[in-house]
């Protein structure tokens, strides 16, 4: 029997930290596809003892971090220097 792209995802991320892109690549679906299905598997761990953790996305130009940003998507530029060039946020399963 055939895992479903979700769970595949969830493998991916047992086995280590990974950004939308890796995911992507990893589970072989567009990356515009994947944060839907983050946003899913977040809201069905709560139930359980893990938990999708997202590490911060942070410029590249200046080192700004977005601490309290909730989206899981990449932000489009950097509220401090205004550059573009963000570092995408990082995904992991926490037990």
């Amino acid at each position: 029997m055939s895992q479903t792209v979700r769970q595949m995802i969830i493998d991916v991320l047992l086995e280590g930290p990974a950004t939308a892109k890796d995911l992507s690549a990893r589970v072989r679906i567009p990356e515009r596809d994947v944060l839907p299905h983050l946003a899913h598997i977040r809201r069905s761990l709560q139930h359980g003892r893990q938990r999708l953790v997202m590490e911060p996305a942070c410029c590249r130009a200046c080192g700004f971090v977005f601490h309290k940003r909730e989206r899981l998507r990449k932000p489009g530029h950097c509220p401090a220097c205004h550059h573009s060039f963000i570092e995408a946020p990082v995904f992991r399963i926490q037990a």
